[in-house]
């Protein structure tokens, strides 16, 4: 029933991803060619933007404009939302301008000239030496689409990159690094290639033949050329590559140029105009079979512990009951060969024996009820966040949404928050309501917040685009303390006024002693195995998040997101009710941190797997870049440790009351 009902699901799901791009109204915009456009009806002017350039060896992106590339005399900047600050997102207008279905060859942009006797010369050239040898990538977008390179790869199939490099770079031992491998003419030892010269194709979909005016542009692409000018007033776009010794060190004039041409299409649609970029990109066909064959085990395995554990919980319930029945109307001991012995049944230990003992308060209340307010609050924004996604609302094509979005509902959750953190205290006996409610609402956002600001610092320092402002800092802290603070008093302020929720046993006043423990019993070797299953169910899906991050590929399989988000839910739960259940037996009642540490051992994993991502993965170098990863991830990890802790504590919290209040306890 479980497997229907998770194919269910994903079929569902699927359908969520296969719906169009542009639920959130992103409106197309009608070109017509000069003489025929009418204001905002239909327009002829194409205006291409640039946005910040970033490197796959490098954690730190840039303005475009500190490259020293062509700038836009006229710069227009597009309001940015908070999730495009945050991410380091700089768009700008670009000097490349172009009407529609006017076709141009080999127009000049500019000249950019370098005299190495000046010392602010030398500068620009070697910073834009040292792009090209970390691959930095340029990243244009026209009409809200990015301009795409598009290439072969293995076996055939072509993959469109969403970025271009500025250059590539012949290494003192003749090795071509990057694109160099692309062209023979790329050969010299030490030697620096700098794309300069840029053909575009723009391709449309007319609307003549479907009754609407003009036409819309549904794909972008580019092919990067290196062409050394020999005539930079009225350059022809032919010659050899413009190359840059190693060790240059005379005078150097670079001419930017380019081309750019027209091309109807309309089998393409505008709304499904994303496709070709998404469907090149690697791994995409191995991710759905990966995610099946994921949903599958773990179903199977969810099917196997629920089955297993309430056919053994049937069995020691009734065996209870049947003893306390027993005793109350002094029936005789049963046969020797009854199926369960009176004799058994009342000698035998189990979770029953520690009904006494089972909600006494554990120590370090106070923060593990602040951990569970905040693991509330980041579950129920991970919920919305990913539905929304799911929907479409948060595609690529709206940038920077998905953090917005994110940030937003994290403000607005600061009452949940403050409501389960006072709840949970008070049913803990707590009474420090006060010291709650501000550790709730300052210690893990403080904590997060104080390693963001520190890996800022670093982004200052080293002059990145992705370094928030002072301004938008200070809005992150007015939101902090003028939204989320005050409705975290809210939510704990009726949280303190709930009663404290009524245990089914009552607690003894004297501790009972905890037998001695077997090794897999023992709290440390328990949590170590509770993490292993909820990671195995999202180690495929965590591979390309970290791709999305840190090698800057487009994610969009949100549905298939949320399909694993649920399965993570389930898979939580299910192995802390386990492995709870267990200890219980062993009579070993000290299950409330155990619960929340078992389950939020996964962030171990999940820390552990990034670590393994740095160094086989990746080819991040410099000690700026590397701070910036593991800090990043840092906050990955507390974030999924609040959030897979609370899960499992809840799942267990629910299960003991569950199982204590069937049994007739005297």
């Amino acid at each position: 029933m479980q497997l229907v009902a998770g194919f269910g699901l994903l079929y569902i799901l699927i359908s969520c991803r296969c719906s169009g791009f542009y639920l959130p109204g992103l409106a197309p915009v009608s070109f017509c060619e000069e003489g025929k456009d009418s204001g905002d009806d239909c327009q002829a002017q194409i205006q291409l933007f640039v946005n910040r350039l970033d490197s796959v060896e490098s954690v730190l992106p840039y303005e475009y404009d500190v490259f020293d590339f062509c700038q836009d005399d006229q710069e227009k900047r597009p309001s940015e939302n908070l999730g495009q600050v945050l991410f380091g997102e700089r768009i700008e207008s670009s000097p490349y301008k172009f009407s529609f279905m006017k076709k141009k060859t080999c127009q000049k942009v500019c000249t950019r000239s370098y005299d190495t006797t000046k010392k602010e010369d030398q500068v620009k050239l070697e910073f834009l030496k040292n792009g090209i040898q970390l691959n930095y990538q340029h990243h244009w977008i026209v009409d809200n689409m990015p301009v795409t390179w598009c290439y072969d790869v293995e076996d055939g199939q072509k993959y469109c990159n969403p970025g271009f490099p500025i250059g590539c770079y012949v290494t003192p031992d003749s090795r071509p690094k990057d694109t160099c491998v692309i062209n023979s003419q790329f050969n010299k030892k030490n030697t620096f290639y700098i794309f300069n010269h840029v053909d575009i194709i723009i391709t449309y979909h007319s609307g003549e033949d479907e009754g609407w005016r003009g036409a819309r542009l549904v794909a972008a692409t580019l092919e990067p050329k290196s062409i050394k000018h020999s005539n930079a007033d009225n350059p022809t776009c032919e010659g050899p590559p413009m190359e840059v010794s190693g060790d240059f060190k005379s005078n150097l004039d670079l001419t930017y140029t380019y081309s750019i041409t027209f091309e109807k299409n309309n089998k393409i649609k505008w709304a499904s105009r994303w496709d070709y970029i998404l469907v090149s990109m690697p791994h995409t066909n191995i991710q759905w079979f990966s995610i099946m064959n994921s949903l599958v085990i773990v179903l199977f395995l969810s099917g196997m512990v629920a089955m297993i554990l309430l056919r053994t919980l049937h069995r020691d319930i009734a065996r209870y009951n049947q003893v306390d029945q027993a005793d109350l109307i002094k029936i005789p001991p049963q046969p020797k060969n009854a199926f369960i012995s009176y004799e058994e049944a009342q000698e035998e230990s189990g979770w029953k024996q520690v009904h006494g003992d089972v909600f006494r308060a554990p120590r370090m209340g106070m923060l593990l009820s602040v951990f569970l307010g905040q693991g509330a609050q980041i579950t129920i924004m991970t919920f919305i966040t990913l539905f929304l996604a799911c929907l479409g609302f948060l595609s690529p094509a709206n940038r920077g949404a998905l953090m917005t979005c994110a940030v937003v509902l994290w403000v607005l959750l600061g009452t949940p928050a403050g409501y389960v953190s006072a709840r949970m205290y008070k049913t803990f006996g707590g009474e420090k309501w006060k010291t709650n409610v501000l550790l709730t609402a300052l210690l893990c956002p403080g904590v997060i917040f104080a390693d963001f600001f520190l890996m800022n610092l670093i982004l200052w320092v080293e002059g990145s685009s992705a370094a928030i402002p002072f301004g938008t800092l200070v809005a992150i802290l007015a939101m902090w303390f003028g939204i989320s603070v005050p409705l975290t008093f809210i939510g704990a302020y009726f949280g303190f006024k709930k009663q404290a929720i009524e245990q089914p046993v009552r607690t003894n006043q004297i501790p009972r002693q905890i037998p001695e423990q077997s090794f897999f019993t023992k709290p440390i070797p328990g949590i170590i195995m509770g993490g292993i299953l909820p990671f195995g169910c999202i180690f495929i899906q965590l591979f390309f998040i970290l791709n999305s991050i840190w090698s800057h590929q487009m994610y969009y399989m949100f549905g298939f997101l949320f399909l694993v988000f649920i399965i993570l839910l389930i898979t939580c739960s299910e192995a802390t009710v386990l492995l709870c259940y267990f200890h219980l037996c062993a009579e070993d009642y000290h299950w409330w941190w155990r619960s929340f540490l078992t389950s939020g051992f996964t962030a171990v994993y999940l820390f552990v797997y990034a670590v393994h991502y740095f160094f086989s993965k990746l080819q991040i170098i410099g000690a700026a870049s590397t701070i910036l990863y593991f800090g990043y991830t840092t906050i990955m990890v507390l974030i999924f440790f609040l959030f897979t802790g609370t899960i499992g504590f809840f799942a267990c919290f629910w299960f003991v009351n569950k199982i204590y209040s069937v049994v007739k306890v005297d």
